[in-house]
């Protein structure tokens, strides 16, 4: 039976914070187990917290803040983690991350910091996922996997989910091609994105206001290999909706 544990972590995360260390204080760990961590306490351990009123905006970021009524200095964070716009309309600014990701705001989020601090996504968050796992595999001596989860939300869906955006110990994909269905067809293009199925399994548990920046998922078979995340971004050329 699948098991969804929550990990409550009971202080604010900081600077250089031993998050492995954190984690096995919470939570009894198996081997085989998914941990699931927020990217928020990444970008915070990591330090990718940005005051704003340190921050000096362009003049394209105060250009594009006044027709859409962000904050320039929001605006500027924006431009700086982005390879490029992908859409703005409606006051809603879609752009592609430096690590590929397509997502709103390139990821910058003001929620859960102190009031004119806003977080980053991490610079390269499957090396966070790797770190985290060897740590707990080095120091407790439990074999697991870890995926880093971040909310985007969709251009076919209303609604966000939680989607994985690093990963470490397990593929982001269970593709079916070439197996049979029951009745003996031969599956061609069935691959299932199981680190976001996972990571949406986590955030029912996670929320965004219970003090549960970690999940475990415990007892989903899954074969263990090194990996990335990239598997998961869909290129340009094959984006319909690009």
């Amino acid at each position: 039976m699948l098991q969804i544990i929550p990990v409550h972590i009971p202080k604010e995360i900081e600077f250089n914070e031993n998050l492995s260390k954190l984690i096995t204080e919470n939570v009894e760990l198996d081997d085989g187990d998914i941990v699931v961590i927020a990217q928020k306490i990444i970008s915070k351990q990591e330090g990718r917290i940005v005051e704003l009123s340190n921050v000096t905006p362009s003049l394209l970021a105060q250009g594009i803040s006044s027709e859409y009524k962000k904050n320039p200095s929001i605006v500027e964070l924006i431009l700086s983690e982005s390879k490029k716009i992908v859409r703005m309309e409606r006051g809603v600014i879609i752009v592609e991350t430096k690590s590929g990701f397509i997502c709103a705001n390139a990821g910058i989020d003001e929620s859960n910091v102190k009031n004119g601090y806003a977080t980053l996504l991490p610079i390269n968050s499957d090396q966070s996922a790797e770190k985290i796992g060897r740590e707990i595999k080095t120091v407790h001596k439990k074999d697991i996997a870890v995926i880093i989860s971040d909310t985007f939300g969709r251009p076919f869906r209303m609604g966000q989910t939680n989607c994985a955006i690093g990963i470490f110990g397990l593929n982001p994909i269970l593709d079916y091609e070439g197996s049979r269905d029951n009745f003996g067809k031969i599956l061609r293009v069935t691959a299932i994105a199981i680190a976001d199925e996972i990571s949406g399994a986590a955030e029912l548990v996670m929320k965004k206001t219970a003090n549960c920046p970690v999940v475990i998922i415990r007892d989903y078979e899954f074969k263990k290999e090194i990996s990335s995340i990239n598997q998961l971004i869909r290129g340009e050329r094959e984006d319909l909706f690009r």
